[in-house]
């Protein structure tokens, strides 16, 4: 069996890849990531360095892992349409997994074509190389951004997202709906993962969790929005992995209950799926501050600030769906995760106690 795993450099890709080639000794990675700027790509060499590539890369060329034969990277951008069918027709893949993105609803704000190329653009050649390949089933990132000015909660599924807030929530909503044309017209098994709040170890600078242990450990105030008012549905990477792996092994199938009447926007009379993949408990946000600072030892300085533009109050994931069909359920209590985001950041950063 054969995977391909996008955004392999990044946050989830990274967990993904490491913990498939952990569990798994009849499967061949090859991984690909255009190791952008968008945030510090040293980051990103650590998370390959341990997959075992070194940071001497060329771009479009193989590099071989040197602590598993199974997995080699390759420097590529999705947006290069002949780079991507050109593997998808010499590695001829049964799986694929598409974590690569631009990601960050702020920076959507400042540069809004790059979520039109990385996003879209991407993504179109994945689906192509998918129809041209005969793909078992594809997996891709979605993001509960999709919800938009959704008031109803907890998320669901068949929840409509016609208003999204951002052009990064927009650019994740039309994945969707591209997924979903390409399985009813050439019968690609897919699902989308709509991610709530992914938090730990190799996290993301951009990220709350990340930016909170940055600035305390470096003794600024860190900056609070909405002054504190703010909930969301923190879900540990352990547990995001869990489920993305429950997912890659159960590809769907048309569903025998969808009624076009009546239509779900998370299934479909073709092969596809759409599940939340989240915690399922809201947290204040000045209580996840408070586990951080606990981890830390050091209550931080605070800047209260308003609402920033395209960002929404709460997030809270129904995932039913996912735990009915797949048994998914996390796992990890949030001051346990916490501490051990704040110990690999301390590692990493070689930050002393």
């Amino acid at each position: 069996m054969k995977y391909l795993i996008t955004g392999v450099a990044g946050f989830i890709g990274f967990h993904v890849c490491k913990r498939l080639l952990e569990e798994n000794t009849n499967i061949e990675i090859v991984g690909i990531d255009n190791l952008n700027s968008y945030y510090d790509v040293n980051l990103k060499y650590g998370r390959l360095q341990e997959l075992g590539i070194d940071n001497q890369i060329e771009i479009n060329k193989y590099k071989k892992s040197s602590n598993n034969k199974k997995f080699k990277f390759i420097q590529m951008d999705l947006v290069n349409s002949d780079s991507i069918q050109r593997l998808f027709k010499d590695e001829k893949f049964d799986i694929v997994i598409n974590l690569a993105a631009q990601a960050g609803v702020r920076y959507s704000l400042k540069n809004p074509a790059a979520y039109i190329q990385s996003n879209i653009d991407g993504f179109l050649n994945i689906l192509e190389g998918c129809r041209q390949n005969s793909i078992k089933h594809l997996v891709y990132a979605s993001s509960s951004s999709v919800y938009g000015l959704n008031g109803k909660v907890p998320f669901s599924e068949s929840d409509g997202i016609a208003h999204p807030v951002s052009l990064y929530a927009a650019t994740k909503k039309a994945n969707e709906l591209m997924a979903h044309s390409y399985s009813h017209l050439y019968q690609i098994p897919s699902t989308g993962l709509r991610f709530f709040t992914v938090y730990g170890p190799w996290g993301r600078p951009d990220m709350s969790p990340f930016l909170f242990t940055d600035a305390i450990l470096n003794n600024r105030p860190i900056k609070i929005f909405n002054n504190g008012n703010m909930l969301r549905d923190f879900t540990y990477i352990d547990d995001i992995v869990d489920g993305i792996i429950r997912v890659i092994n159960h590809a769907p199938l048309p569903s025998k209950q969808w009624d076009n009447i009546v239509s779900n926007p998370g299934s479909s009379s073709a092969p596809y799926k759409v599940y939340n993949i989240g915690n399922s408990k809201p947290i204040k946000l000045m209580d996840f501050i408070t586990a951080i600072e606990n981890a830390i030892g050091v209550v931080s300085k605070k800047e209260f600030l308003p609402m920033q533009m395209g960002d929404v109050y709460q997030t809270y994931a129904d995932t039913t769906a996912l735990q009915n069909d797949l048994g998914f359920m996390p796992k990890t209590d949030l001051n346990v995760g916490v501490k051990m985001t704040v110990d690999w950041y301390r590692s990493f950063y070689h930050i002393i106690e």
